[in-house]
This record gives C-alpha cells, structure tokens and sequence, in this order.
C-alpha cells in the first residue's frame, strides 16, 4: 500500500559559468592613479583609482583596491575592496570582502557574507550605461589590443661576444 519511492531524484546542476568577459588591463597594487578610464574591455584594479571610469565592459576591484568616483558605470562591477561613489551596472557583485559607500543601479545584484554596502540599491529591468554609441574606432581599438594581448613577446638571444684576453700583470 505505502511503497518507498526507489528511483532517484535528479539534482539538478546549475550550467556552469561561462566567462563571456576578460580581464585586459590591470592597475596594480601599489599605483596610485587619477584619470579615467573608458572604452571596451576588462579591468582590474588591485591600487587606488581616483576618477571617472566608463567602461563597456567588466570592471574588477580586488581586495586591494581602492576606488574614488562620483558614478561608475561598467556593464558587470566585481567589488572585493572599496569603492565611493555611485555604481550603474548590469551586474554587480559584492564579495565578502568588498566594501562599497554609494548609490547601486543595477539589473543584477549578487552579494556574499560579509560584504557592505551603504547605500541605496534600485532594481531595474533594463539599465542604460550612457557609454555612447559603438563606433568603429572602439571596435578597430579593441582589436588592436586583442592582436596585441596574442602576440607572443619574443627575446632575442644575447649576441656572443669575443672575450679580450687579459693583461698580465708585470712582475717586479
């Protein structure tokens, strides 16, 4: 009458992550920067960035980094150290270590244990970046840096050299 269901349940498995975007440029720990950074392409920033930063692409902030901006706006924003200023992303994810003072606009919000945030956080369905239109430059720019990012670096080898015999000393 009352039967034990024998066949499994199938878990199912989530799809695994794809890595649509790359990191192509990296400001290291220890540089301090004022500027801003624009164009196509992946970011990561491990030193202090004070600035504008408008970027068709993936912006990292690794637990070293430090970023001072009054609106970021990238297509995806990965924060494991600090920002202030006011963040306006598809995708924006806050890692456990990831501290962020400002105002979030985003389509997608992921967080982890021990992240903070202080601020607002809107929701919406679609977010307009405002990065301008996709021209020909930025597309023949990122071409440019992909062909370069492949390039191999070659060193050439160190010419042989003729060795001078020495001089003998004279003896007294």
């Amino acid at each position: 009458m009352f039967k034990r269901n024998t066949t499994p349940i199938a878990k199912e498995t989530p799809p695994p992550v794809q890595a649509v975007e790359r990191i192509t440029s990296v400001l290291g720990a220890g540089v301090i920067w004022h500027g801003s950074i624009s164009g196509s392409g992946g970011v990561r920033i491990e030193g202090a960035f004070e600035g504008e930063i408008a970027l068709r692409g993936m912006l990292v902030v690794g637990e070293t980094g430090r970023v001072t901006c009054q609106n970021v706006r990238a297509n995806t924003v990965i924060v494991a150290g600090a920002v202030r200023g006011n963040i306006t992303t598809q995708k924006l994810e806050i890692r456990g270590t990831g501290r962020v003072w400002g105002d979030v606009v985003t389509t997608a919000f992921v967080t982890e244990e021990g992240a903070f945030l202080r601020g607002q956080i809107r929701m919406e369905e679609t977010v307009e970046l405002d990065l301008g239109p996709v021209t020909e430059t930025t597309q023949s720019e990122a071409a440019v840096a992909e062909s370069i990012a492949a390039t191999p670096i070659v060193i050439p080898e160190a010419e042989k050299t003729q060795r001078l015999p020495r001089k003998k000393k004279a003896e007294s």
